[in-house]
């Protein structure tokens, strides 16, 4: 490109929650947004077409030390204040590539809900890519909802819903309203009518359905997730899994401090493997933490005037 008024902008390309190449969730990331506007980004998150895309925003050292590394994560519709593998993606990115934080065992984050911390774990030789744990923010309870409505809302019958779990709003930055399903069988064959469910989320506090089936008899993972969203499918959600964890400990059907993986992904080839774990202290659900693995597979150059 020889126009001198074009910008040229970088960007990389990771699958997040992933343990080969090629699947889990896919994150683009564009390492200095700087000259970007709120309006720019959300077009380039358009023409990237991933579940989201990440801006960072580098800003001196000692900001960046005491407060985090600011990032903005956008979907292909909207900006959101917090999600999870956008958080874990753009964190292990600066892990290998960040002038003064690569290598660190631990950096934080400076999203719009706050500062995340992310740790690290010393990666195996051999080992693919690197593995994150985040710790959410502690979580606030919502609604519980009417099972039959719910039910209408996802193209389900009552029946097909857990019959003991109730369904409920959490949040731990961005409200989803957590849908425990009867069982994988249920899960596998979910169609969310996307008219009627957008119909339904409005008049909630969340601002997705993320539905969680038992995996039964239990495998590595325990509990299989979806969530259809925007006429498409989420492979891995990172931020609702953490308020599903707070959410199955709270109902007790996670043991306090209990690491479970969940498993999302599977029905769009995309298969994903999140570890989560929450604390019930003193009747109120805190260290909420959600892990996986982060693999880089691309980078470019994106052309803008």
């Amino acid at each position: 490109m020889s126009n001198s008024h074009v910008r040229t902008l970088d960007y990389a390309v990771v699958d997040v929650f992933a343990e080969r190449s090629l699947e889990g969730n896919a994150l683009a990331i564009f390492p200095d947004g700087r000259s970007l506007s709120a309006s720019e980004m959300q077009r380039i998150a358009r023409e990237m077409n991933l579940s989201e895309t990440t801006f960072i925003l580098p800003a001196d050292p000692a900001t960046e030390l005491g407060q985090g590394v600011e990032v903005r994560i956008f979907t292909t519709e909207e900006e959101l204040p917090f999600a999870g593998h956008p958080t874990l993606g753009t964190a292990s990115w600066l892990f290998w590539h960040h002038p003064r934080l690569r290598g660190a065992s631990e950096l934080r984050l400076k999203l719009r809900a706050g500062a995340i911390p992310v740790h690290f774990h010393t990666p195996a030789h051999g080992e693919l890519g690197v593995v994150a744990t985040m710790r959410q923010n502690d979580p606030t309870f919502g609604a519980i909802h009417d099972p039959a409505a719910i039910a209408y809302a996802l193209g389900l019958a009552p029946a097909d819903l857990h019959p003991s779990l109730p369904v409920q709003t959490v949040s731990t930055g961005v409200p989803f309203c957590i849908v425990p399903l009867r069982s994988v069988e249920v899960a596998n064959r979910l169609a969310v009518p996307q008219t009627l469910a957008r119909q339904y989320l409005a008049g909630d506090a969340a601002q997705f359905f993320f539905c969680i089936a038992p995996v039964d008899p239990p495998e590595e993972a325990r509990w299989h997730a979806r969530m259809q969203f925007y006429n498409a499918e989420d492979p891995a959600t990172g931020s609702a899994s953490g308020c599903a964890i707070a959410y199955l400990v709270r109902h007790g059907a996670v043991p306090s401090g209990h690491e479970i993986v969940i498993r999302q992904g599977v029905e769009i080839h995309r298969p994903s493997r999140i570890t989560a774990k929450a604390r019930l202290q003193d009747g109120a659900i805190t260290d909420v933490y959600v892990s996986g693995r982060t693999i880089p597979v691309a980078s470019g150059r994106l052309f803008l005037p």
